[in-house]
């Protein structure tokens, strides 16, 4: 059977990475995007961010001819059977949905769909709050194209849960997907097309309607979000009992079936782009429904507060920080990525710098994003040795693998002050504290016998 060809509308992580792996395996797929300068780089088959596994696929695709990009919506909507919504959903100034870019692509994908005959599927796959997918996208549609969705054209909602960084893998073997669909037909057409794609290692599939998928994935984020906040409460709590040690409290907690081991990792709170824009999102929502949110506020308070918790570990060493050259190691919100929207580092250099602290950085791939953000107001290594070299205090906050490399020898012969601070925990601390003057989150030494 012939496979269906795709569009996308969209093309950041969620919808060029979807693309090339749909186009890998002998989907024909155009991919849509306003930024002209970002489609001439897809069609050169350069990926326009770095994400592990990508720039094959997507070089390969783009040789094949089984994708390409373009600045046209009508083209793409013409020449497919299936449009994904895949454009951004960013934050309003009160943390609540900003819809403009799904409203706008809806409206695209309406007016292609005038000059159409042929019965066409649109997926919204943006993360998007409850009814937006039946009270947004489908009336403008309807109004753009002067069509009927569950005659003229189907709808259903597909939310993606993929992780930078591991967004390519994601998608070949996820663990499971959520259709809402509007209609039998809608859903029915979305599960061929992910059957054609995954053929016999197709993963659990739950058909449901489009409000309760939309929840799906708020529920998702929201809940290990608040699982890493909590995992941060009790490292907060270790840190002031002798010989407490937060890894070996979340090893065990996470035996249980019940609760499991996946992000039980103590460190400097979550960031990127999803997990703090979308339960802010679904507080705002929630409370337009006149529901309160109690866990999610107390799950962003607590993430607010992580960094300046490493800040306090720098000051017990250093005492006041005016002065002190402090090197941070990883800016992006975690490895394999050169995103750093949201991430901890921003606070924890912010903060530094407003305690009057010379800071240099480095990151084996963010660091010309994290320029974006603070210039030349903080200066910039060329590699993880350079930046720790005559520092009084290094701090680590992402966990790439270089810096796991580096000994407490290392450190010792190479900084001013050895102060260490282990944000992510990659380094075992009996070791480490026999050589500097070392600290971790959620980690206070036992007492000397």
């Amino acid at each position: 059977m012939k496979k269906r060809s795709v569009s996308f509308f969209g093309l950041g992580h969620v919808g060029l990475t979807t693309a090339a792996c749909l186009a890998s395996r002998g989907f024909r797929v155009i991919g849509y995007d306003i930024d002209g300068e970002k489609v001439k780089r897809i069609n050169n088959g350069e990926a326009p961010f770095f994400e592990p596994g990508l720039d094959e696929l997507l070089r390969d695709s783009v040789r094949s001819g089984m994708l390409r990009a373009t600045t046209d919506p009508m083209e793409a909507v013409l020449n497919t059977e299936v449009t994904f919504i895949t454009v951004g959903t960013p934050s309003a100034l009160d943390g609540s949905i900003d819809l403009r870019y799904v409203e706008s692509a809806s409206r695209m994908i309406g007016e292609a769909l005038r000059h159409k005959k042929d019965w066409h599927l649109v997926v919204v796959k943006s993360t998007v709050v409850p009814l937006t997918t039946e009270r947004v996208v489908k009336p403008l549609i309807e109004e753009a194209s002067g069509m009927r969705c569950g005659y003229d054209f189907g709808l259903a909602m597909n939310p993606e849960f993929l992780r930078e960084g591991s967004a390519v893998r994601d998608t070949f073997k996820p663990d499971r997907i959520v259709i809402g669909e509007f209609d039998k037909r809608s859903g029915d057409a979305l599960e061929e097309l992910y059957r054609d794609f995954y053929g016999e290692e197709l993963p659990p599939i739950i058909r449901t309607t489009p409000v309760n998928a939309e929840l799906i994935k708020y529920s998702n984020n929201a809940f290990l979000a608040m699982k890493v906040s909590f995992i941060n409460m009790i490292a907060n709590i270790c840190q002031k009992l002798e010989g407490a040690d937060v890894t070996v409290v979340a090893e065990a907690i996470g035996m249980d079936k019940r609760i499991g081991p996946l992000f039980l990792k103590a460190g400097p709170g979550w960031g990127g782009p999803c997990l703090g824009k979308d339960i802010m999102a679904l507080k705002r929502f929630s409370e337009s429904i006149g529901v309160t949110t109690p866990l999610i506020d107390a799950t962003i308070k607590i993430n607010k507060q992580q960094p300046m918790k490493l800040v306090e570990l720098a000051e017990k060493h250093l005492g006041s920080l005016k002065g002190k050259r402090i090197a941070v190691l990883g800016l992006s919100f975690k490895p394999d990525t050169d995103d750093v929207t949201d991430s901890p580092s921003i606070r924890l250099v912010k903060t530094l710098l407003e305690r009057g602290a010379e800071v240099i950085v480095y990151d084996p791939k963010a660091m010309e994003n994290f320029k974006k953000l603070f210039g030349n107001s903080i200066k910039y290594a060329p590699n993880a040795l350079s930046c720790i070299e005559g520092a009084d205090c290094a701090v680590i906050m992402t966990e790439w693998r270089e810096f796991r490399d580096i000994s407490p020898q290392t450190y010792l012969k190479l900084m001013r002050t050895p102060v260490l601070i282990d944000g992510r925990r990659i380094y075992p601390p009996d070791v480490y504290s026999k050589h500097l003057r070392f600290e971790a989150i959620g980690y206070s030494p036992p007492k000397t016998k």
